[in-house]
């Protein structure tokens, strides 16, 4: 059984209750973990402050946080395989999607091994002689690290890893419907070798656990990725001691079609930019815009290949897409599905669970696209998460971009055109944290990541992710120092 670690140890809750963790592909019982509550989080959190008031911690230079950073991801890739076969069991999704999310993982924890020592702080000038001014930066503290249920481990390791190269210590909450990688990060962890109360990892429902780590006056800061509505309840929860916050919301990213984007290449794309993880990824291209001079020829296209897409088990190498994450997030995307046929959005091709006796055992919705959509439907203003894409047509550079940002998110977008002029008035045009150029789902531990509007505060990855986990510190030395004899002189 799943334990949850806490100061060092393996520990059922407190309350000794349990979860059962499902496969989305057929709701088989994968393994059974801890529900903590509330009194796990704030033993956790109590271990974790004494942890990092530690001299055993403190002391720690950033070049041995950085071998320790290299310690895991060299483990991870030796558990690659056996890392992205439970990430498929646990989410649903393709295998190889998961085994790109495992390196992507330990490719992160390469990156931040490297900056771990690298920020020794600056000289700045004073105006002042006999003086040295320079500034610093030093670790927040205690880290509550939320991650999500679409990328477990990967969402994680942007938190995780600059956390440890700062020189943090971390409460960890992944979400109860995929722990099951998260677990087995701990146990790479802790064989790597970390003093007690460094790492934690508290198992349970945001309602409890997650709630506590956000109003807790002893965690400094905390990094949350999921819904934006959950975001808003962390960030008000925050102002308890008015920590520092981190948040990856949620996007509706706008994939814009010139006419002189190369046809096939575009279609490609596209296809991947929405039914990739089951469009169950933030920045998912969920609304296309394509110009109306190719839109029919493009639509036909689409709708062609996407009847061909293979629905089944992630760990079959012939499946295309998997499932949805679970029961509950099925009825909600066949919600939305629903909701856009009454406001008048053509089906032009999915829009239904998928016959067979196979995948009726399973959270499987086809792949779904809805033509002639415009900018007042709630399926092209909401997240809905899921295998749906929307199509909307515009004649003109201006409409263009005006439609891509029109919508409160401000995630991603990308532009496909051969006229690289108008590419880059487009992209200098548009909200959005990261906008790609004739490509799509593109990230890496170097770029930063992050959103506009409400898509988020602050950026994971890069070294701004860095950065979200330390304080600026200015020290001011007067190397001179002489009476004032300012007061009392008489």
């Amino acid at each position: 059984m799943g334990k949850m670690y806490i100061n060092g140890e393996w520990v059922k809750s407190k309350t000794g209750e349990t979860r059962k963790v499902i496969n989305p592909y057929n709701q088989e019982v994968i393994d059974t973990v801890a529900e903590g509550n509330r009194e796990d989080t704030i033993y956790a959190i109590q271990a974790a402050r004494k942890a990092f008031n530690n001299e055993d911690w403190r002391q720690l230079t950033g070049e041995e946080r950085g071998d320790l950073l290299y310690q895991i991801a060299q483990s991870i890739r030796k558990e690659r395989d056996e890392l992205a076969r439970l990430e498929t069991l646990n989410t649903g999704k393709v295998l190889t999607e998961s085994i790109g999310d495992i390196d992507g993982v330990a490719n992160v924890f390469q990156y931040y091994a490297g900056l771990a020592d690298k920020d020794g702080g600056s000289v700045i000038n004073s105006p002042n002689p006999n003086s040295v001014s320079r500034v610093v930066r030093e670790p927040v503290g205690v880290c509550g690290l939320i991650s999500p249920w679409n990328f477990p481990l990967l969402q994680l390791s942007y938190k995780v890893a600059p956390a440890i190269a700062a020189g943090n210590t971390m409460v960890i909450k992944p979400s109860e419907l995929t722990p099951l990688t998260t677990i087995k990060l701990i146990e790479i962890m802790e064989e790597v070798g970390f003093p007690s109360g460094v790492i934690n990892l508290v198992l349970g429902q945001g309602s409890t656990v997650g709630q506590e780590i956000a109003e807790s006056l002893d965690v400094d800061l905390v990094s949350f990725t999921g819904g934006t509505e959950t975001g808003r309840t962390i960030m008000q929860a925050a102002t308890s001691n008015f920590k520092k916050t981190s948040l990856e919301l949620g996007g509706n990213s706008p994939n814009i079609i010139f006419a002189d984007a190369q046809f096939e290449t575009a279609v490609d794309y596209a296809l991947n930019a929405i039914f990739f993880t089951t469009g169950q990824a933030c920045n998912a291209g969920t609304r296309l815009l394509v110009e109306k001079s190719i839109h029919n020829e493009f639509v036909n296209e689409l709708v062609k290949r996407a009847k061909n897409i293979r629905m089944g088990d992630g760990l079959d190498p012939e499946t295309e897409m998997g499932p949805l994450v679970s029961a509950a997030h099925l009825n909600n995307v066949d919600n939305y599905i629903q909701i856009a046929i009454e406001e008048g959005a053509e089906l032009a091709v999915g829009g239904k669970r998928p016959e067979g006796e196979t995948l009726q055992k399973g959270f499987f919705i086809e792949p779904t696209i809805f033509n002639h959509c415009h900018s007042k439907m709630s399926i092209v203003q909401e997240e809905t998460f899921g295998p749906i894409l929307t199509i909307e047509t515009f004649d003109t550079e201006e409409e263009a971009i005006q439609l891509g940002n029109d919508t409160r998110y401000g995630l991603a977008a990308a532009v496909w055109t051969e006229d690289t002029n108008r590419a880059e008035r487009v992209v200098g045009q548009l909200l959005a944290g990261t906008v790609w150029v004739n490509d799509f789902h593109i990230n890496f531990p170097q770029a930063p990541w992050g959103g506009y509007k409400q898509s988020g505060i602050g950026r994971e990855m890069g070294k701004e992710g860095l950065e979200e986990y330390t304080e600026l510190k200015h020290v001011y030395k007067n190397t001179a120092p002489q009476p004032m004899g300012w007061f009392g002189n008489q």
